[in-house]
């Protein structure tokens, strides 16, 4: 069956398969200002000024990955990005000697595999960005906020900016979701309603004694030289500290953690607001 790309990506390509001699884009420089392979005047390829900014901002160390997070997730309402686009076959022929030729090719949107098995749509700040990672990718521009609307429609729960890159950033699924729907987002482990309802739910639970909120280890990233960006990560995003009554049995403190997490997850606010959730026991 064939893929049908998303509305507003199959018209951008759509005006844009040559230049206006007829020349056509495939093969050529695309970073440079004599080629816009795209819909956006006088747009030549960079970053964008504020996304860049805010994503150097993530590279000072940090144990409060939010206010970067949020500054990134601020840059991307207003930025344009590169969504890659590749051909792929979709008919085949037989030459008069027997062998296989392509007949026809289709566009389509790359998307990628996360290490936890979700799908991710990779979306680039530069021209010269998305070629070093793809060479024969063609670079469709686009706000940030409809790369997200894409993604959705891949069922692509995450947006990685800039794969290959000195620094990749994940937009984990929430800001995801908020993004295409040009909404605010605030990151789960700073949502004080969220920690609230969290609180409320484990006091259910008669061998609960507290429970906290903070981010989780897989907020933070690493750059290509190895440092620490405080933020952009896959996940796990959302900590639980749990501290339960002492002298529970091995099958009593399963029970209880397990009897939160179905809990939680049986909650839709818990669901929409939290991308993935690690629960650490404490003593």
């Amino acid at each position: 069956m064939k893929r049908e790309l998303p509305a507003h990506i199959a018209a951008a390509l759509g005006g844009n398969r040559a230049d206006s001699a007829g020349q056509a884009w495939a093969g050529r420089d695309l970073s440079g200002p004599d080629n816009p392979l795209h819909a956006f005047d006088d747009d030549d390829g960079a970053a964008d000024a504020g996304l860049t900014i805010a994503l150097e901002s993530l590279r000072v160390p940090t144990d409060q990955p939010g206010p970067g997070e949020r500054a990134v997730f601020g840059a991307l309402t207003t930025a344009r990005v590169f969504i890659p686009i590749v051909a792929e076959v979709s008919a085949h022929a037989r030459t008069d000697a027997g062998l296989q030729a392509d007949k026809e090719a289709d566009m389509s949107l790359v998307t990628l595999s996360a290490p936890d098995g979700r799908k991710a749509l990779p979306v680039f700040s530069s021209t010269p960005a998305l070629q070093r990672w793809h060479p024969e990718a063609r670079p469709v521009a686009v706000y940030a906020a409809r790369a997200a609307l894409a993604a959705a429609s891949e069922s692509a729960e995450l947006l990685v900016l800039d794969p290959g890159a000195a620094l990749t950033f994940v937009l984990r699924r929430p800001a995801v979701w908020a993004l295409a729907q040009q909404l605010a987002w605030t990151p789960s482990y700073e949502d004080a309603g969220l920690a609230e309802l969290i609180g409320a739910t484990a006091q259910t639970l008669p061998d609960v004694v507290s429970v906290g909120v903070r981010p989780a280890a897989g907020v933070v990233t690493r750059t290509a030289d190895g440092s620490v960006a405080g933020g952009g990560g896959p996940g796990p995003e959302l900590r639980l500290d749990l501290r339960l009554r002492a002298g529970l049995t091995p099958d009593a403190v399963r029970h209880t953690v397990s009897s939160l997490r179905a809990k939680l997850l049986a909650l839709p606010d818990v669901v929409e607001r939290v991308d993935s959730l690690d629960i650490k026991l404490l003593r």
